[in-house]
């Protein structure tokens, strides 16, 4: 668990106005104008009216987050589900939202599920479901490079925490992961300890944080093991058809196993080393992440990585819940390692005849 320390603004700036701003315009009290936003029926009737001319005037909009924990709580929490290919499930993350869901539920509090596009960073729906329905703050997942969604929500003090990293060198807020390197590096140390001495990546293309976390662990393994590393990665889109084209290259190398980045990919190799007319486990092990329902229905079984999933959304929610009811709080930052279960296709080198 790591923390770094952080600094939050209480100046009430919204879009660069601020509440002082407004009062002085009005010529009243900074608390007559929150008790304009929060407790009209405290005013009077000329007074109520002058506020919110100035108000309107200026186009101050309040937090209405900050409002909410000020004055009542809607026990709602937001959650962006992105939307995914028709043909395609996500099973993994469905672990996380039951997870997600049932830890809120037991806190009194309720998820606000809300849809974006796949791959999206907009940030119109966090603000429209504060505008809209006062939630309480929101959980994040998909975080990735260039992902503008902490700073928005840290900026308008609206409380979050995030399932993934922020990839950058500025962390914040509060986050729970998996230590994909770790995990990646793990897969390494048991095929290494099998036998098996030409072990290539299959992984998403550079760029993405968790991939390439998961990549540097793969290659940090291989150089511990003393193995080779140089012409041993590819990169593929998360689809089973497009990694399959990619592993057919790897197999090209003379690698006696595959490491993938998710169990997709793993699919995808399968799919390469059937076209071949080889055995997963038996010719080429492979490795998978995500421990999907697949990796154990699948023949042979796959050696996959287990995310804690249920931890996972139960620790988002605990921190969630702390954010709001402590804002100044220092960000906690939980990195939690994946489980290696081992299934046939991690098998040991056939012994050269």
């Amino acid at each position: 668990m790591a923390r770094t320390p952080t600094s939050r603004s209480s100046s009430g700036k919204a879009g660069g106005v601020t509440l002082a701003m407004v009062a002085r315009r009005a010529g009243v009290s900074p608390q007559t104008v929150s008790n304009a936003i929060n407790a009209p029926e405290l005013l009077r009737p000329e007074t109520l009216e002058r506020v919110r001319a100035a108000i309107d005037a200026m186009g101050y909009r309040p937090h209405r987050a900050a409002q909410t924990l000020r004055t009542r709580s809607s026990r709602l929490i937001g959650y962006g589900v992105q939307s995914v290919d028709v043909d395609r499930t996500t099973p993994v993350m469905d672990r996380f939202l039951h997870a997600l869901t049932h830890t809120a539920e037991e806190a009194g509090h309720r998820i606000l599920l809300f849809a974006v596009p796949a791959g999206s960073r907009l940030l119109a729906p966090y603000q429209e479901l504060v505008d809209d329905y006062s939630v309480d703050g929101f959980v994040l997942s998909d975080t990735d490079r260039g992902d503008r969604r902490q700073a928005w929500l840290a900026k308008h003090h609206i409380p979050f925490t995030a399932f993934g990293r922020m990839w950058s060198d500025k962390q914040i807020g509060d986050w729970v992961d998996v230590d994909g390197a770790a995990g990646i590096g793990r897969a390494v140390d048991h095929l290494a300890e099998r036998g098996h001495r030409k072990v290539a990546f299959l992984g998403w293309p550079r760029g993405s944080g968790a991939g390439d976390d998961r990549a540097e662990g793969w290659k940090a393994a291989l150089r511990r093991h003393g193995l080779p590393v140089r012409g041993l990665r590819a990169e593929s889109v998360d689809d089973v058809d497009a990694a399959r084209t990619v592993a057919l290259r790897l197999l090209d190398t003379g690698a006696d196993a595959i490491v993938c980045a998710s169990d997709t990919l793993a699919m995808g190799a399968y799919r390469a080393l059937r076209e071949r007319g080889l055995t997963p486990g038996d010719d080429v092990a492979v490795t998978g992440f995500d421990d999907s329902p697949a990796a154990a229905l699948v023949s042979p079984g796959l050696t996959t990585l287990a995310q804690p999933m249920d931890v996972i959304g139960a620790e988002c929610v605990r921190l969630l819940l702390a954010r709001i009811a402590e804002p100044d709080r220092e960000p906690e930052h939980i990195l939690l390692e994946p489980r290696l279960a081992v299934r046939e296709s991690s098998a040991p080198p056939r012994p050269l005849m």
